[in-house]
């Protein structure tokens, strides 16, 4: 599962110790950056006139949108060239950023509904995330799958925001619990073993890991939420 000369500089109990503290920092780092998420959202949504700028003009939201697609190809793809630091920034400024786009949001659903999936979405999380982290199952073909189904996914989205289908929005939902479900358990497992094989420096790692089981929970977060949120009145 990892380099020979990886194993010979580490022994079983402390490559053990490694793979959790890099673990640990994965878990922090996007706990961290969902706080920084949910207090830009909340600020957000409290300049009315802010929000109601967003909410009008779409373009803005779109490009916002498409500024988050690069920021998250720029970490991933440059994460092993990138300082821990700068790796780090671009992080917590796209959790800001997506705290912006959240903010409406927050101004659609009310704070009970949007508390209970959160509370729904971590039980979940959690729970295919320590799944993922001690199966010795190996998830790559499921992994697999899951990201086609996700491309699939997005083009139906696409297709959606023309067509309009309400019963095909409700597909497009299930369908998304369920594949970020699976995906947080192949990811947790992917982390797991990219901090085992020691290809990417811990404190890189940490932050690409995070990114990843962000993404994550967040998705799962929106999806649920179309089930479980209610509006304000």
């Amino acid at each position: 599962m990892y380099p020979q000369n990886f194993n010979n500089n580490y022994g079983g109990e402390a490559l053990d110790m490694r793979v959790s503290h890099v673990m640990r920092s994965v878990y922090l780092k996007m706990f961290l950056a969902l706080l920084v998420t949910t207090a830009a959202s909340f600020v957000i949504s409290a300049i009315p006139g802010l929000t109601f700028f967003l909410a009008t003009h779409t373009w803005v939201y779109w490009g916002l949108l498409i500024v988050e697609l690069v920021m998250v190809y720029a970490i991933a793809g440059g994460v092993k060239r990138m300082s821990n630091g700068a790796a780090t920034g671009l992080f917590y400024l796209y959790a800001i950023l997506n705290g912006v786009v959240f903010s409406l949001v927050f101004c659609a659903y009310s704070f009970d509904s949007i508390f209970k999936t959160f509370l729904i979405t971590s039980g979940v999380f959690g729970a295919m995330s320590v799944y993922g982290y001690f199966t010795s199952n190996d998830l790559t073909k499921i992994g697999t799958f899951l990201r086609m189904a996700l491309i699939g996914l997005i083009i139906c989205i696409v297709v959606n925001l023309f067509w309009a289908n309400s019963t095909l929005d409700w597909i497009i939902s299930a369908a998304g619990v369920l594949i970020f479900i699976g995906l947080t358990a192949y990811d947790t497992q992917k982390v797991k073993e990219w901090a085992q094989m020691g290809a990417i420096a811990d404190s890189r790692l940490a932050t690409i890991g995070a990114l990843t089981l962000y993404l994550d929970f967040i998705n799962l977060f929106l999806y649920l939420l179309r089930f479980f949120g209610s509006s304000r009145d």
